[in-house]
């Protein structure tokens, strides 16, 4: 029998909830969003689903603006990959800004590869935005 070819979905992307990285559960979608404004602690990224993967790898790169490392240079772009662990699997791949902002402004790049093949790809714009907007758009999670 011939095997099924993987299945994979764009769940959501934008601004979400903090995420953390030891616990299985991924971050809530705040915001539908390519738009992030640079502020410290913001999480942004997507999830995908992923069907009829088991045991493959995605592999992952984040190409950020041009963030510094502490000697002053370039850091490369953040790449890595991740064992796909069941047949109806859900991966989240995201960032968040830190000190000092002026760095993370710029276009983010997120892209996810399975099998050679970009399967989900995403750019974000994160800049600075006015404390009215920031209000208004986390006043309903509180």
């Amino acid at each position: 029998m011939a095997k099924k070819k993987p299945q994979i979905t764009l769940r959501s992307y934008g601004i979400y909830s903090t995420w953390e990285s030891k616990s299985k559960d991924l971050p809530k979608i705040m915001e539908f969003t390519t738009e992030v404004p640079a502020e410290i602690d913001i999480e942004f990224g997507l999830t995908i689903n992923v069907k009829s993967a088991r045991g493959q790898k995605i592999f992952y790169c984040i190409d950020h603006p041009g963030i510094y490392d502490t000697n002053g240079n370039i850091r490369a772009p953040f790449t890595g990959e991740v064992h796909i662990t069941n047949n109806d699997w859900d991966f989240y791949l995201g960032d968040t800004v830190w000190s000092p902002i002026n760095d993370k402004c710029g276009c983010w790049k997120m892209s996810i590869t399975l099998n050679g093949d970009v399967v989900a790809n995403k750019s974000f714009n994160v800049g600075v935005s006015d404390e009215r907007s920031t209000k208004q758009r986390f006043s309903a999670f509180k």
